[in-house]
């Protein structure tokens, strides 16, 4: 029994190891995304460039536009990244046919909900974000965000490893194999856009405002805000429950020079228009400031623990992408490069970062830190926003003093659960050895029981081993078609002996 036990546990942590895997695709294409949209948008924003004259030349913003929309669209369309990544990434063989048919479920959920919410009369002819609902590759739809992308590569890949072998009657027998993939493939995505309803979800934002406009949870309400929103972020609705802070009255109102101002980021902006300013808007460290806590310092104790958790031969191949993906968030508050990857593969570090993350912003309240920011919290807008505004305005000086602490905290508690509960963080799976038959040739041969065939020579005479094998048991069987074949072979034989030819047929 306990045998039994054992075989299941480990069958189950080889299946999420290589689920962690299927990610690190999508997720190496982030950081480099990140950081052209972090620099191109920062310096671009009309804000910015009102505030920071010099920034105004032509051919500057030209570079910077350029830069924010090539960023841009690669965090635009994250859940089509994932879709194809997760489905490659699982699939045994095949893995072009497994992404194309992911890709192909994708757009077929996509196209059935704006389809269902036409019929039903729910498709938003006016500010969609509202509602729940946006652009996806041309298709007005539901915001299923990442986690309709996963859940679409999941399904495509079970269906994929089911089905890629399966044989069709004569007169179908086109559509058989690979063909058959996303065929069933959008079968299933047209299942699974008809059950896809998240009008509850997105009215569900509605019982969270009353509680932050009063007085009496304005500290506590920003823990309950940020992990609200971490909740959301994975379905791509986190939108809903920080932008109305940021425009509308919901985040407070002033009058500024002679004029009514709505909301956290407008007020912000307007103030650092008007030279009579003196201090930020407090709303500033309710809605805004936290981020810069979390993004320049805590997560990168996160990817330090992480890396320094890693198995030591991987090392050197997960550090490239924690530091892109650490430098990617300290520079410009784009943290999707490392949040995606623990999100799915160990949830409980998503959820301990989420406290944290609201801890942040009700220490950034309680210090009055009051630095605004355009989009995220990165250095760029630190320097801009903070630093360079002065320390009376904005308390910048708080953000390295609770940083460095928020850096350790991040840093001891990530590495103590992943130790303690053996979570399969970059670096951490365990290496499978043999796949797909594959014999393993090179410096670790040893470890597979192929010692002393190492380098292309062991190649060549651990080649030539199995080929005498495999000569002697077919000779044995069938001593005609050998000797046949051996007065036809010619050339062919003596190659084969020699190791510079081998049959396709035969996969070591």
């Amino acid at each position: 029994m306990s045998s039994i036990g054992e075989t299941s546990s480990k069958s189950w942590f080889e299946k999420a190891q290589l689920f962690g895997k299927s990610f690190m695709l999508p997720i190496a294409v982030l950081p480099a995304a990140g950081l052209l949209l972090g620099i191109g948008g920062a310096l671009s924003n009309p804000n910015t460039v009102a505030a920071y004259p010099f920034l105004n030349i032509g051919w500057l913003q030209g570079v910077f536009s350029v830069m924010a929309s090539a960023g841009s669209i690669v965090f635009a369309n994250l859940a089509v990244l994932f879709a194809v990544g997760v489905a490659v990434g699982l699939a045994k063989g095949d893995k072009g046919t497994a992404g194309l048919a992911s890709l192909i479920a994708y757009l077929v959920m996509n196209a059935t909900i704006n389809a269902l919410l036409k019929i039903n009369g729910t498709l938003a002819a006016e500010n969609p974000g509202a509602v729940g609902q946006g652009m996806i590759l041309g298709v007005q739809t539901l915001e299923t965000g990442v986690f309709g992308g996963v859940t679409i590569g999941l399904v495509t890949w079970y269906l994929h490893n089911r089905y890629n072998k399966i044989a069709l009657p004569q007169f179908l027998g086109f559509f058989g194999g690979s063909r058959f993939i996303p065929i069933i493939s959008s079968l299933a995505a047209m299942a699974i856009g008809g059950a896809d309803d998240r009008d509850l979800a997105v009215r569900s934002a509605a019982y969270l405002w009353p509680g932050w406009i009063g007085g009496g949870h304005r500290l506590f309400g920003h823990l309950y805000l940020r992990l609200r929103v971490a909740h959301a972020w994975p379905f791509g609705l986190h939108h809903i429950f920080y932008l109305p802070f940021w425009t509308t009255a919901l985040g407070g109102s002033e009058v500024i020079q002679g004029q009514l101002v709505e909301g956290t980021q407008r007020i912000f902006f307007a103030q650092l228009a008007d030279p009579t300013t003196q201090q930020f808007y407090l709303g500033t460290a309710r809605f805004m400031s936290g981020r810069f806590i979390t993004m320049m310092f805590g997560l990168l104790g996160a990817c330090l623990a992480m890396y320094q958790t890693a198995k030591p031969e991987n090392r050197q191949r997960v550090g490239g992408l924690l530091l892109s993906a650490a430098l990617t968030s300290f520079l410009t508050g784009i943290t999707e490069p490392i949040e995606f990857s623990f999100l799915f593969i160990a949830p409980a570090l998503y959820v301990v970062h989420a406290v944290f993350d609201g801890l942040a912003f009700m220490l950034a309240h309680m210090l009055q830190i009051t630095i605004g920011q355009t989009f995220s919290g990165g250095f760029i807008d630190f320097i801009l926003f903070g630093v360079l505004q002065g320390e009376a305005k904005t308390n910048w000086m708080w953000v390295p003093l609770v940083g460095v602490p928020w850096f350790l905290l991040y840093y001891c508690t990530f590495r103590f659960l992943i130790v303690r509960f053996n979570f399969k963080t970059p670096g951490r799976a365990d290496d499978t050895g043999q796949r797909n038959g594959a014999v393993r040739v090179g410096p670790r041969a040893a470890d597979s029981g192929c010692a002393g065939w190492q380098g292309q020579r062991g190649r060549s005479r651990l080649l030539r081993h199995s080929a005498a094998r495999h000569a002697q048991a077919w000779s044995t069987r069938q001593p005609g078609r050998v000797e046949s074949q051996r007065r036809s072979g010619g050339d062919r034989a003596r190659q084969r002996r020699s190791g510079d030819l081998w049959p396709a047929r035969y996969h070591y």
